[in-house]
């Protein structure tokens, strides 16, 4: 090695001062290949490693590009051939026997005779120090979900790349080879979009005979297996693997999420083995019927039900492309279950043992709170199956459903579940009692709408899901202006059937049919599905979507009140979650509500928009109250104005009363990850570590991809504990790309850590600035509040590691774009913050203090008992590091004596470096050493 400069950061060792990378080869070998138990044999294995990697015979390692379960990836220079090459190395923790090591190069070298210009070339196969190793060609590109994430393909373009990467593994197959571990990270695409398949090592010959294929070793991806895969039975393992394999990666390119993602290992597996995945078009329905059915047939369960062949699905791919038929049938996907599981009964027992094990975090605790959950008189509308033959009529099919469930939803004798919830179910699923258990309600209906030129069929089913019997149904054959009849009819018929008791009033709004324009309906039908849309995937374009169709609706029919509070609704939405409206658009919202309450008094819509105004625009707690409390007199069912009841409470202080409805709020949307989020923030605040620990883990087994969820666990032992590596695990198991989003998820708080994003603060917490630095210098494309961020975090981060001079450097490139900022939005409490540090990098102290108190004064405490303690807590990072220790440690210790565990704990005071400028002061240290509140306040 050339001169020595650095340490590990992970064990303090020597490494060279141009190491690509802060840890030592055997740290970085380790942390590729797992730990050992023998201490003894682990020090001897490292000592190899680190001697390995310094000198790996005709390689010479230049940078690590991937790593995964079964080793590292590494460009390579290979000195004989003065070629650049990838190097996979495959380490003793993976392959730990002869008969792993003699089947590893059978199978490298079997790959390495296949020919095909879109499967990466094995150049060399051999073994160094006991690592298994092969180099393969260099491709210059990305792995397939590393470009999607930065552009993602039309839909088109998936079908495309996955047709031609279909053909490849059919080549493969033919030639012998299986994949076994298909996904997109072993998809490479190229400067030109053409796809490489790589990482033949989890192959095996298809006719070879092996003792250790007998095993119930699993190998794969959890999120991508196959069910033969997952439940470790590899003699079922063929080519109809690869083709589920395949149909992962379609399923993901089309939808943005893999069919399967659960918040643990043991919850994915469980997934994949007895759960039908959600239906393409559910996600996105700009994807055909035919496309769907493609997806879905590679997706079965049972192996015999899937394409015969790679090459049976790259043709159905080809014909959707030229807009011919297709060969997959839809009759019968959702048939066939469980059949699977139940004819590998032994392993069904093994997997149910492990999901059993894993049953007190995550899926299982959600899940066994429903089983003991009584079965209500109540009912779930499910999603209406578009039977049109106009695949963008799919929003026709939603409205309908929609229209039913809210006409339901004013019967206070029923439990009617809420949309959010019912949306992630099939239209007609096979396991309908189980979904009923999950929804806590006895009784389901599914329908279906075909909607051709000017008329329109709907056909419905009100089902018993206890005693599977069938309660009503009927078809309704009408002219399209007699939609709203239809609409009536199926709700008053429904509250027959279920016997439920109704008064005057919910009578009268099951008959109520409005007349409307019938252009303008559907105009306001497109308005809700992408109104739904933007809710699901907050951006500024897909809010100005739905106002355009709810503008479009109110010039045909002035009238119609729904699409005036729907489009205030919308506006308010993006007020909130998206950029502040200015004041004169925030009149123009409260005029639309006027305008929907005059037209329409009792309009749930209205009110409940009318409470959003209050709440959202004016931060009026009381009014909000008022008007979201009306709504539920008006809706009782009304899930979304029960939350909201909750979240206003939280910022009022009334904790208990916020926890009481956000259950309530629970029992009615028991599918909404929203919920149980808020819920674990609400703990967070109280310091209840542990309850704030199960609301979030409840979240994110709902939904495994919900950023904010896993940043409350990841915050809620971190306040806990201090403890940065349990804090990081909260991320084990989820989908990568959760922590690309981390910084932009809690920008609105008040503090330094806000700013920079809590998965990079915590490389803070460790001083690892290398690494903290580096997340920052990744450009933030087009968006301009990110680059806003990405400025002031660079000046924060210089800040907090002692570099005055570089800190300097970088607040003068921020300067001048935050003040524009604030020129044109002088409440923005967040760019204050940002500001705050960036004064502070330039030696501009006063300024800092002025700016954050600024913030802080802006959102008091008594004014937010939720958000406020944050910018308090900023305004104390600020005065600590300004020259005002003595106000920021009253701050912190009037912020340790009220709720505000979201904000503050001691066992954070105690590992952040934000406070190492006062750290050794007597006072803070007795800070350190006294009370917090727990719970809230008495």
């Amino acid at each position: 090695m050339t001169g020595v400069t650095s340490v590990c950061e992970k064990c303090g060792a020597k490494i060279s001062a141009d190491a690509p990378q802060r840890v030592c080869p055997a740290c970085l070998l380790e942390a590729g290949f797992g730990l050992f138990d023998d201490e003894d044999e682990g020090t001897k294995r490292r000592a190899r490693a680190a001697k390995m990697l310094e000198d790996f015979g005709d390689y010479e390692l230049l940078e690590e590009i991937g790593r995964g379960g079964q080793g590292v990836v590494y460009r390579a220079h290979q000195k004989s051939l003065n070629r650049t090459v990838a190097l996979k190395v495959i380490g003793l923790g993976a392959w730990a026997t002869e008969a792993h090591l003699k089947r590893f190069r059978r199978e490298a070298e079997a790959a390495a005779n296949l020919n095909h210009p879109f499967i990466v070339p094995i150049h060399e196969v051999g073994e160094r120090d006991g690592c298994c190793y092969f180099s393969m060609n260099f491709v210059e590109g990305g792995q397939l979900d590393e470009v999607v994430r930065g552009a993602p393909m039309s839909i088109r373009q998936a079908a495309e790349l996955m047709a031609k990467v279909a053909r490849t593994v059919h080549y493969a197959h033919e030639h012998g080879i299986l994949h076994r571990d298909i996904k997109p990270g072993n998809i490479l695409v190229d400067a030109k979009g053409e796809p490489h398949l790589t990482d033949f090592g989890l192959a095996r010959l298809v006719e070879a005979e092996s003792t250790v294929t007998r095993t119930l070793e699993v190998m794969g991806t959890p999120s991508y297996m196959a069910p033969e895969q997952a439940a470790g039975n590899n003699g079922a393992v063929g080519k109809a693997t690869d083709v589920y394999g395949l149909g992962t990666v379609l399923y993901e390119l089309l939808t943005g999420h893999p069919p399967f993602a659960g918040a643990t290992t043991f919850e994915t597996v469980r997934m994949v083995l007895d759960t039908e995945p959600r239906q393409p078009r559910l996600w996105n329905r700009k994807i055909t019927r035919d496309l769907s059915t493609i997806c879905l047939k590679c997706l079965e369960k049972d192996p015999q039900r899937r394409y015969s062949s790679a090459l049976a699905l790259a043709e159905d791919l080809e014909h959707w492309l030229k807009d011919e038929p297709i060969q997959a049938k839809r009759s019968g996907f959702f048939t066939h279950t469980r059949k699977w599981v139940r004819r590998k009964p032994d392993i069904a027992a093994l997997i149910t043992a492990l999901v059993a094990l894993a049953a007190a975090i995550g899926w299982n605790v959600w899940n066994s709170e429903l089983t003991n959950r009584p079965l209500t008189k109540g009912i779930a509308v499910l999603p209406f199956e578009n039977l049109s033959s106009e695949e963008e009529n799919a929003y026709f099919a939603d409205g309908i459903q929609a229209e039913i469930l809210t006409r339901l939803a004013n019967v206070g004798d029923l439990k009617v579940i809420s949309r959010t919830s019912t949306q992630r179910y099939q239209s007609k699923p096979a396991n309908i009692g189980e979904i009923a258990k999950q929804l806590g309600v006895a009784n389901i209906l599914e329908g279906s709408v075909q909607k051709v030129a000017d008329r329109v069929r709907v056909n419905v089913k009100l089902i018993n899901a206890q005693t599977n019997s069938h309660l009503w149904g009927d078809t309704y054959d009408r002219k399209l202006t007699d939609i709203f009849g239809v609409e009536s009819e199926i709700a008053k018929r429904i509250a027959e059937a279920l016997q439920a008791n109704l008064s005057p009033d919910e009578s009268h709004a099951l008959a109520l049919t409005r007349p409307h324009d019938m252009e303008a309906y559907d105009l306001f039908l497109r308005g809700e599905y992408e109104l739904h849309q933007a809710e699901s995937s907050p951006t500024a374009e897909a809010y100005h979507r739905a106002d355009a169709f709810y503008r479009q609706a109110l010039s045909r029919d002035p009238n119609f009140a729904e699409a005036a509070a729907e489009l205030a609704r919308s506006r308010l939405s993006e007020h909130w979650f998206i950029s502040p409206l200015a004041p004169s658009e925030l009149e123009e919202v409260k005029s639309l509500i006027d305008r929907a309450l005059a037209l329409v008094p009792n309009s749930p819509e209205a009110h409940f928009a009318l409470g959003l105004f209050f709440y959202w625009g004016h931060r009026q707690y009381e009014m909000a109250l008022t008007e979201f409390k009306r709504t539920l007199e008006l809706q009782p069912n009304n899930a979304l104005a029960r939350q909201y009841c909750a979240w206003v409470y939280r910022r009022r202080g009334e904790w208990e009363r916020s926890l009481a409805d956000s259950q309530r709020a629970e029992e009615l949307n028991p599918r909404d990850a929203i919920i149980p989020r808020n819920i674990g923030a609400t703990y967070l605040a109280l310091r209840l570590w542990k309850n704030a620990e199960r609301a979030a883990l409840r979240a994110l087994a709902i939904d495994p991809h919900n950023a904010v969820a896993a940043i409350y666990l990841l915050n809620s032992r971190l306040n806990a504990t201090g403890d940065v590596g349990l804090a990081r695990r909260a991320f084990d198991g989820l989908p990568e790309g959760i922590k690309s989003v981390t910084r932009e998820s809690l920008a609105t708080d008040g503090y330094v850590a806000s700013v920079s994003g809590i998965w990079v603060y915590l490389d803070v917490i460790e001083r690892r600035f290398t690494n903290a630095f580096q997340e920052f210098e990744k450009e933030p494309g087009n968006d301009d509040r990110a680059r806003l961020q990405l400025l002031a975090g660079r000046a924060a981060l210089r800040v907090l590691a002692g570099e005055p001079e570089a800190a300097k450097s970088a607040g003068e490139e921020a300067l001048p774009l935050l003040e524009a900022r604030l020129r044109q939005q002088p409440d923005d409490t967040f760019a204050m913050t940002e500001l705050s540090w960036v004064y502070l990098a330039l030696g501009r102290n006063a300024d800092a203090l002025r700016l954050s108190k600024q913030a802080a004064d802006s959102l008091p405490v008594e004014k937010d008992a939720m958000e406020g303690p944050n910018f308090q807590l900023g305004l104390a990072q600020i005065e600590a590091r300004s020259g005002a220790p003595e106000e920021a440690i009253e701050r912190l210790r009037r912020l340790l004596s009220i709720p505000a565990g979201g904000a503050v704990s001691i066992a954070a005071l105690k590992i952040d470096p934000v406070w190492d400028p006062i750290r050794m002061r007597p006072d803070f240290q007795q800070l350190l050493s006294g009370p917090e509140q727990i719970g809230p306040n008495k």
